[in-house]
């Protein structure tokens, strides 16, 4: 495994910022962390990256101690934060080729090829680029290295639609390299595109994890009922979770959907709908209770 996490936690006094979190990445694997602003997904990037010494447990990366042997780590790793600092009197240009002469592997020719499909004017001055530029110039930096692993805080925060696309591309095409990409995000549509698996954190804790070939198996299905209910035949309903609702009949499986429109064909329905379950439905899942919890 590329990435190693053991029971590793962060407090700050009563404050438990991230709590006893284990999981693993293999190689080249792509592996999204969901959540929402303060559920610990960039306390758990700064940790792997040594940034933050844990307050219990332990992170590896490419077999190297997270807190014991940060340098190593970092060596291994190409890093987009997600409060992007860059030198503001440079030009654009000049950036990109400091963080090419400093990052062993790294390719200016490269760096400046990506910038070129964000679609970036790398001759301004830092301090005169718009937020999204900036996030451009950071993008291309971090893709730009050599490294076996690449850890994105939000990499389309700011970004337009068309922008966005490519740098899911630039994901896609990292992964076929053979790199492994860690990365937080709120957009559920681009998470389910491009990874493999998921974390979904709430709360200081990694609650969930899931595989994206399992959840696309997924279908919830809902209609309304013109006509007496009968339940499916019991092999069946050990494959379903069903709600009736007044006229409202709501079904939801991960199994193959011809035995279940048969048993519906069986029923007297109106308004029939089939999606897939998605990613932002298993996330309302484990954050519905913490909603109703707030006062």
């Amino acid at each position: 495994m590329l990435v190693e996490t053991d029971s590793l936690s962060k407090r700050y006094g009563s404050l438990v910022a991230l709590r006893s979190c284990s999981f693993t990445i293999g190689a080249g694997e792509v592996f999204g962390l969901l959540g929402p602003n303060g559920a610990g997904k960039t306390t758990l990037l700064r940790l792997l990256l040594g940034f933050l010494r844990p307050s219990s447990g332990s992170a590896r990366i490419a077999g190297w101690d997270c807190q014991r042997q940060s340098l190593a780590v970092r060596k291994a790793v190409s890093y987009l934060p997600g409060d992007v600092r860059l030198f503001r009197s440079m030009r654009g240009a000049a950036v990109l080729r400091f963080f090419s002469d400093v990052r062993r592997g790294a390719s200016f020719a490269r760096a400046t090829a990506i910038a070129d499909q964000l679609q970036l004017d790398l001759s301004g001055r830092v301090s005169r680029m718009s937020t999204g530029m900036r996030q451009k110039l950071a993008l291309a930096a971090a893709f730009a290295g050599d490294t076996p692993l690449l850890i994105l805080d939000e990499p389309t925060a700011n970004l337009d639609p068309s922008v966005r696309r490519t740098v899911l591309r630039l994901v896609q095409r990292a992964r076929q390299e053979g790199r492994t990409i860690l990365f937080s995000s709120h957009v559920f549509s681009e998470a389910e595109e491009i990874c493999d698996r998921v974390g979904i954190m709430r709360r200081g804790e990694l609650v969930h994890v899931q595989e994206l070939v399992e959840l696309r198996r997924g279908h919830r299905i809902g209609a309304r009922l013109v006509g007496p209910f009968r339940s499916p035949p019991a092999d069946l309903e050990r494959q379903l979770s069903v709600q009736i609702d007044g006229d409202r009949l709501s079904v939801e499986t991960d199994s193959p959907l011809g035995p279940i429109l048969k048993w519906l064909a069986s029923l007297s329905l109106e308004e029939i709908r089939i999606e897939p379950v998605g990613l932002r439905s298993l996330y309302e899942r484990f954050h519905a209770t913490v909603a109703s919890e707030t006062p």
